[in-house]
């Protein structure tokens, strides 16, 4: 089941036109990441699904119900991470916590559960401090339990790890991590390394329309190469086995490196036990043999270019 279905989505500001045509689904329970360049339409994006902006055309569901611009009946469903949020600094977090609870109609004793139960998932358990002191880490911790108060089905952070440090967006990345299955999160960024290590499914925008989509695995197979980095123990001996007749193929590309050589093969030309073969009659043995999988940065570079 899709929790968020967006149909043929099209937004200008001006002249200036940001979505050209999305189309995207949202599996349930999944991590979500949608990814693309900065100014590629992925916050005006949120702002449509969260209804503060209105589409020039084009269809939006949560939880299959339609989004209309202006009502804000589909966001009971939602839960919102901006990427700089913005707190009362007076305040302090179960307080914050308490009002939010509050506004959104949970019951004092629900308030009380939840905040309890979420301050100690994103780490804040026993801070008792004013939240104009906390760390920009902190405040994007707190901001994760704000949104995940009222037990939303659909978690939407955009760039929720932007400016934080190595350690900060470690413990972002960690809490998101935790909540799956219980929550569907999509992750909106450009840090293709974040996507790597918390998503299961991703969604590349560019230009307005999505130009790759699907579980990253299926991605790695759609766009897996014949493709081996082998290091040996000396540049020398690395260049020895390049120049092997068997390579000299236009279908084999040869990249090396000091004492690593990286073969890139294409049309089948030769597969990785021939190489292996080939290293055995040459009675040279490499320190390293790898088959190489497709990173997501360049499959990312590849796309939108």
């Amino acid at each position: 089941m899709s929790i968020l279905e967006i149909k043929q989505l099209y937004m200008s500001f001006g002249n200036n036109k940001v979505l050209t045509g999305l189309d995207m689904a949202v599996p349930e329970n999944s991590i979500f990441g949608f990814v693309g360049k900065n100014g590629a339409g992925k916050t005006t994006t949120m702002k449509i699904v969260l209804g503060l902006l209105k589409a020039d055309s084009g269809s939006v569901s949560v939880c299959g119900e339609k989004v209309v611009y202006g009502e804000t009946k589909t966001n009971r469903h939602i839960g919102f991470l901006p990427d700089v949020p913005e707190f009362y600094g007076y305040m302090r977090p179960k307080e914050y916590l308490k009002l939010c609870g509050e506004i959104t109609g949970l019951s004092a004793q629900r308030i009380k559960e939840r905040s309890e139960e979420l301050l100690t998932l994103v780490g804040l358990a026993g801070v008792n401090r004013r939240i104009s002191g906390f760390s920009r880490g902190m405040k994007q911790r707190l901001g994760i339990a704000q949104a995940l108060l009222n037990e939303p089905r659909l978690l939407i952070c955009d760039e929720p790890t932007s400016a934080l440090d190595p350690i900060g967006r470690k413990q972002i990345l960690d809490i998101l991590a935790a909540i799956k299955g219980r929550t569907t999160v999509v992750f909106s960024t450009h840090t293709l390394s974040d996507v790597e290590r918390i998503c299961d499914q991703i969604a590349v925008l560019d230009q307005g329309k999505l130009v790759l989509s699907g579980t990253i695995s299926e991605i790695q197979k759609q766009y897996r190469r014949n493709s081996y980095s082998i290091r040996f123990s000396d540049p020398d001996q690395a260049a020895r086995f390049a120049a092997s007749e068997e390579l000299a193929s236009p279908c084999i590309r040869l990249d090396q490196d000091g004492n690593v050589l990286t073969i890139t093969i294409e049309e089948q030309a030769i597969d990785g036990q021939a190489l292996i073969d080939l290293l055995s009659r040459m009675q040279i043995a490499p320190e390293k043999f790898e088959a190489m999988e497709p990173t997501l940065e360049n499959l990312f570079t590849e796309v939108v270019q």
